[in-house]
């Protein structure tokens, strides 16, 4: 990566945007340094990251980028996060996008705003870009959201298919310690205290709220723009990396609105495309501007003769490999005439690529399949923030576990691009049971790696707002979808399809163990994409440019690390993650900063009452005397018919504890 030569920008470390019911947002602004004799457009960010210190790196290098191409930038924090006054209680309320509009208004009657704004973010600041967008604010004139999602219940952290994802507990814990940390006393002044104390006492606890709403609801259809594609009315750029858990959210963009659309999708995972992997990253900052140069500047950049869509054709690889092979490709237009969605009949343990007899003789057969919990242990994280430890790993013990299919191996290459889908015939011998399926790429070597997967709680089998339960032995035909991709299967390959009836810790598992029965007979649809020669004349996109970030000491190295045990004399399975962020000082406001966050996700005998997550976080900031921290605690368990949510929040100015508060709340399980 390299830098660009330092063009004259103005920055305003702290500035107060007043809210109609008086409450004070702080924001951070990066400005040319004559935007006041000649206004500029504007670019805002809008999230409860923190940008006085968390995210002041990582601000500086973007913001101060675009400031000096020409821009406007400010970094905004939500209202009762970072230095805002307030309190905040949960993603996405009507109070957080309606601050975001007046947030606009208040740029746009700025002096050095010519009215024009931009907003930007990667996933809260993407999902809420989007959110404020449907509001059709008319300062706002495009988007451009990364890492976000149209759909709330369906794909985002809490759920997938229904079914619970562990990184519900995940995220939630992360926000329960953002959440509990002071604003910065040099900016909000001897008011920190009671700032932080209304913090700590009002925040509340997240997980609780998201597992009262196990089903589609009125909560989650709440700023989720799928309801209504047509609300938004300016031009979207939307980007995402195969490793996030949010690449859908940009092919569904694509298909529903209304309004000029561009898409991306890299190598990378839950991060800006120039912050990735070494691998994967791009000048994803110079992209950017040549979409804010044509929509807030009017200057032709050519963004009408690009693709609609461009994406990281994957190669195969090792899952060994953190590296993901592959090239650039492109369609025109999405949903693309191209591609076509091609049928292989599904035979025991075997994917036939030739037609094969679907009388009722074959038909007849059946398999029947009840896994262990250990399938998913080497699923990875639902979306990738590290890029190597928290990806898939290779499959081949999880398919230990599961009833697979697999197909010759393969005479010629096969790609496909977009959505695998899987019809079958199944029963279940419990009411209430789940589904996961792989499709995995069989390498030569032996290994096996993950291309797509989906799951399904089968009482979400004809929606996500109704549920019913399975009757014994009946019957049901599926068909599930899995996550879009890009990939190749190279030649003397094999495709494998990996069914399994748990997921864990990736998705929390049924009440009980149960067996599926599976008919013969299903079908596999694969989007089998041609190759095309014009691939070869796309423009590089080149190598991450970015601006000085803020001058910044190393004090710890950051520490990943993802570990699974099994302890044979207790038959104790645990999955351990640490993900500790460096701790660093920020030299030029003399603060110290420290996140350390270590999940640990277990079971007994196989025994589903026995599953239990926990996650536990440090926070802090340090300036001289000045020493506040923050430790969470949120364990999570089940029993067949309840959830159980037991919590600790601890804060400390130095040695001294400041506040301390603990939770134990037991919700119902609902077809969950």
């Amino acid at each position: 990566m390299s830098c660009i030569e330092n063009l004259p920008v103005r920055e305003l470390e702290n500035v107060w945007i007043t809210m109609p019911d008086s409450c004070n947002l702080a924001a951070k602004v990066w400005l040319p340094e004559d935007a006041e004799k000649d206004p500029v457009p504007a670019i805002l960010e809008y999230i409860p990251y923190r940008k006085r210190d968390f995210k002041a790196v990582r601000d500086s290098r973007m913001h101060r980028y675009f400031a000096q191409q020409g821009y406007a930038c400010l970094r905004v924090d939500l209202r009762g996060s970072g230095d805002s006054e307030g309190i905040l209680k949960d993603e996405y309320l009507p109070t957080e996008l309606k601050d975001g509009v007046d947030v606009l208004k208040w740029i746009a009657a700025q002096p050095w705003c010519n009215g024009n704004v931009g907003m930007m973010g990667i996933s809260w600041g993407g999902f809420n870009a989007l959110q404020i967008a449907a509001m059709n604010p008319p300062e706002l004139k495009a988007v451009i959201t990364v890492s976000s999602s149209d759909e709330r219940y369906t794909d985002d952290v809490h759920y997938m298919g229904g079914c619970m994802l562990t990184d519900n507990l995940s995220w939630a814990s992360n926000m329960f310690s953002y959440n509990s940390i002071p604003p910065d006393p040099a900016i909000v002044g001897e008011r920190w205290k009671d700032m932080w104390l209304e913090r700590l006492e009002e925040s509340g606890l997240w997980l609780k709220k998201w597992l009262e709403h196990q089903h589609r609801d009125d909560y989650w259809k709440h700023a989720s723009i799928a309801e209504n594609y047509g609300a938004i009315k300016c031009p979207v750029f939307a980007i995402s990396g195969w490793a996030d858990g949010y690449s859908n959210t940009v092919l569904r963009l694509l298909e529903h609105l209304d309004v000029p659309v561009k898409g991306l999708i890299g190598g990378w995972g839950h991060k800006y495309p120039h912050l990735g992997d070494p691998c994967h990253s791009i000048d994803f900052l110079k992209e950017s501007v040549k979409w804010w140069d044509h929509w807030l500047r009017a200057v032709d950049t050519g963004q009408d003769n690009e693709p609609a869509i461009r994406v990281w054709m994957q190669d195969s690889v090792s899952p060994l490999i953190a590296k993901i092979p592959g090239r650039w490709v492109a369609e025109e237009k999405w949903p693309s005439q191209r591609i076509e969605m091609k049928e292989f009949i599904l035979s025991p343990n075997r994917i036939n690529f030739e037609p094969v007899n679907t009388g009722e003789e074959v038909m007849k057969e059946e398999m029947r399949i009840i896994s262990p919990l250990s399938v998913g242990l080497f699923a990875g994280k639902w979306y990738s923030y590290s890029e190597s430890t928290d990806r898939p790993h290779d499959q081949t013990e999880e398919d230990g576990g599961a009833l697979i299919f697999d197909s010759p191996e393969l005479e010629e290459d096969i790609e496909i691009f977009g959505a695998p889908e899987l019809e079958i015939e199944l029963s279940s011998d419990k009411p209430i049971a789940m589904i996961a399926v792989r499709l995995n790429d069989m390498c030569k070597e032996g290994t096996s790696t993950r291309v797509s997967y989906g799951l399904l709680n089968l009482t979400h089998r004809n929606g996500h707002e109704n549920p019913q339960e399975l009757d014994e032995g009946c019957f049901y035909r599926i068909r599930l979808q899995m996550n879009y991709v890009a990939q190749c299967f190279p030649a003397g390959n094999r495709i494998r399809v990996s069914i399994s009836t748990s997921y864990w810790p990736f998705a929390w598992p049924s009440p009980e163990s149960f067996v599926l029965t599976i008919k013969s007979g299903g079908k596999l649809f694969l989007p089998v994409r041609p190759r095309n020669d014009r691939d070869e004349e796309l423009p590089e996109l080149g190598l991450p440019v970015m601006a000085e970030p803020v001058p910044t000491t190393l004090i710890v190295p950051a520490k990943r690390e993802w570990t699974v045990t099994h302890n044979l004399a207790s038959n104790e399975v645990k999955q351990k993650i640490i993900n500790n962020d460096s701790r660093i000082r920020l030299d030029d406001i003399d603060l110290e900063l420290q996140k350390d966050t270590t999940e640990v996700y277990t079971y007994f005998n196989n025994n589903y009452d026995t599953v239990r997550g926990e996650v536990n976080t440090i926070r802090s900031l340090k300036r001289g005397e000045w020493h506040a921290v923050s430790i969470t605690r949120t364990v999570l368990t089940s029993t067949r018919r309840h959830f159980r949510i037991r919590a600790i929040l601890d804060a400390y100015e130095g040695d001294t504890r400041f506040f301390s508060k603990s939770w134990d709340e037991t919700i119902p399980r609902n077809m969950m």
